[in-house]
């Protein structure tokens, strides 16, 4: 079995892990945090946005039973690829979004999923979500993996106070 890497910045990494779990050829999903100055930061370290670090999942798949180009299609309908101020309640440089791209094909896919979503018509404002080369990856600590099979009822009450599904369901469905 095949497996490549692909890494997004969503946002909140809790709510970036669950649209592309349990799918043919994801082999795991790991939150993190990347493209910061800090080596090995903590979550209180990154929660300050002073760190220069994104919130992101990294997610390894099997790109013949799941194509680079349908984590794309998963990726943009969870964001609103608008904001640079960060993502719904989440505010801070630390949830901004972007697609890191660990090769010249992931960049082009990118590249162009990015104008697809800009010339859609779904948003009046301009598409900010950064097209970047993946940088050094730091997985979160043990009990931000996995965060809504750990906590289910807060994860719930925390997405759902979010705004995102909202904004999904206004934008996206």
């Amino acid at each position: 079995m095949a497996s490549e890497q692909a890494m997004f910045a969503g946002g909140c990494f809790w709510c970036m892990v669950t649209p592309f779990e349990e799918l043919p050829g994801i082999q795991g999903i790991v939150s993190g945090y990347a493209g910061g100055t800090v080596e090995n930061p903590t979550y209180e370290q990154v929660k300050t946005g002073t760190t220069g670090h994104y919130e992101v999942v990294q997610i390894t798949y099997d790109p013949e039973l799941f194509p680079y180009e349908q984590l794309l299609a998963l990726f943009w309908p969870q964001i609103d690829p608008t904001d640079d101020g960060g993502q719904f309640q989440d505010r801070g440089t630390q949830y901004r979004t972007a697609v890191f791209y660990y090769t010249e094909e992931q960049r082009l896919a990118a590249l162009a999923s990015r104008e697809q979503v800009a010339v859609s018509g779904r948003f009046e404002l301009p598409v900010v979500t950064e097209i970047l080369p993946a940088p050094m990856f730091y997985p979160a600590e043990d009990y931000h993996q996995n965060y809504h099979k750990k906590n289910p009822k807060h994860y719930k009450e925390d997405r759902e106070q979010s705004g995102r599904d909202t904004f999904i369901s206004q934008h996206w469905d």
